[in-house]
């Protein structure tokens, strides 16, 4: 499906001279611009300049074999991999410290956790900063660049655009800045913090982000028990500042309009299925529809807005249900067509299958099972339950697109055959029409695979 979108609204560049800053937030302290590369010495020699300058920097020496990779761009220096530490007094979480081959020569840098199992968060690499000697060892130089960058590829994507205003800014490891996650929902950014040091710079991001066109209000989300992983126990930290926006915004995606709660799951919405809503419109004229595990109604609404001649969503939120209902108001549908029922998925295909009751196309989007491999196998066991149910109730010939938001499950590669396992215990066979992953606004490093998280099958049942 296409990503792009028609004539996208200027977002205003992050990198603004410092006269220009906007006044939100204290500025940074102005750099000295670099000298043109022609009137300064080889960037080679400006960076082991600055490595030397920084010879108080603590370095994270690598274990023999290792290194390599973490020179091809894996940015989670986990402790399994590290040697030792050189430097007293030792680094504390937080810091800026230099990553070493065995020999102690520095690879790249990047910010250090005392506490995670990944100690080193890496940043830029030795070439990056060679050919980028202003950023090196400068969190809030390298920040602004990184923003500036991701504006650019959301710009280039279509976002934002006259008819969709909700997508993903910055998409932690596919933007290089692992822990951080920004949505934008029309005026409202919300921030999503992972990781320790996106809490020590929470308010450099937050005057960075607050600089995007469009932007006037921030919320920051700190996802709290990652965090407590991380070393830091967010039940001590001072309240949230006063500005932090609450309550909810309208956005609007493909031309469907949403009302997101910033109270919602996650970031308040799931702007990562916005292809295959968009596509799931496109198949669901004349038919009926069942959107099972449907939260705000996402894919529902895009069904009644693409013909479908009746539309049931599922879901057991009381408050997603209530957005979905509102949502309904807000895109004048006919509630005839549309409705919303507090249930749980099981017990309503159960019910459904007694009932010989069958649909043209269902869509299962159900929440994590497997949020960690060591729960792989017992979530693959609800997985294939739930699939079985849902193939259950289309109707021979008709459409399921089925998804898992578990990284666990995606990169273990098992989802299709748990797929497979589902049909034979439903007594179905079902063939794969599309596979699809998160939208284009969520870019994945491939040198850092468990990025990718999400997977969406559609399929033929019968």
């Amino acid at each position: 499906t296409r990503c792009s979108a028609p004539a996208a609204p200027r977002l205003r560049r992050l990198c603004l001279p410092s006269s220009g800053r906007a006044s939100r937030g204290p500025p940074p302290p102005p750099p000295s611009p670099p000298p043109p590369p022609w009137k300064s010495s080889p960037p080679t020699a400006k960076v082991h300049a600055l490595y030397s300058s920084r010879a108080r920097l603590a370095r994270v020496v690598l274990k023999k074999g290792k290194t390599q990779i973490f020179r091809d761009g894996s940015p989670m220096v986990y402790s399994g991999a590290v040697d030792r530490i050189i430097g007293r007094p030792p680094p504390k979480t937080g810091d800026v410290v230099l990553v070493a081959d065995g020999s102690e020569k520095p690879i790249g840098w990047g910010v250090y956790n005392s506490v995670s199992m990944f100690c080193v968060r890496l940043m830029q690499l030795e070439e990056e900063a060679k050919r980028d000697p202003a950023s090196a060892l400068n969190m809030e130089r390298l920040l602004e660049e990184r923003l500036c960058s991701a504006v650019d590829l959301r710009r280039s994507l279509g976002f934002p655009s006259t008819n969709t205003n909700a997508y993903r800014l910055i998409n932690s490891e596919g933007d290089r800045l692992s822990g951080l996650i920004v949505d934008i929902f029309a005026d409202v950014a919300v921030i999503a913090s992972s990781a320790a040091w996106v809490e020590k710079y929470r308010q450099q991001i937050q005057s960075l982000v607050s600089k995007v066109s469009d932007v006037k209000h921030i919320k920051w989300r700190s996802s709290t028990d990652i965090l407590k992983e991380e070393g830091l126990d967010m039940s001590e930290q001072k309240e949230p500042a006063p500005s932090s926006y609450s309550g909810t915004v309208k956005v609007m995606e493909n031309g469907i309009v949403y009302l997101v709660s910033m109270e919602g799951q996650k970031t308040g919405f799931y702007a990562d299925q916005r292809e295959s809503r968009h596509f799931i419109s496109t198949l669901s004229k004349d038919q009926r529809v069942l959107d099972l595990c449907c939260y705000s109604g996402g894919f529902a609404l895009s069904a009644a807005k693409g013909g479908a001649t009746n539309v049931t969503g599922i879901d057991s939120s009381g408050s997603a249900l209530d957005l979905a209902n509102e949502n309904i108001l807000l895109n004048k549908l006919d509630a005839e067509r549309i409705s919303f029922l507090k249930e749980d998925a099981t017990a309503f295909m159960k019910g459904a299958i007694s009932r010989n009751e069958l649909w043209d196309l269902v869509i299962l989007d159900p929440p994590k099972l497997a949020p960690r491999k060591k729960v792989l196998q017992s979530a693959s066991g609800m997985y294939r339950s739930l699939n079985a149910l849902a193939m259950q109730v289309v109707k021979p010939g008709g459409l399921l697109m089925t998804c898992s938001c578990s990284g666990a499950m995606t990169q273990s590669g098992l989802f299709l055959k748990t797929i497979q396992g589902a049909a034979s215990m439903a007594g179905r066979k079902v063939t794969v029409l599309r596979q699809a992953g998160a939208a284009c606004d969520h870019p994945i490093d491939p040198s850092y695979p468990e990025g990718q998280y999400l997977s969406n099958y559609l399929l033929r049942v019968m």
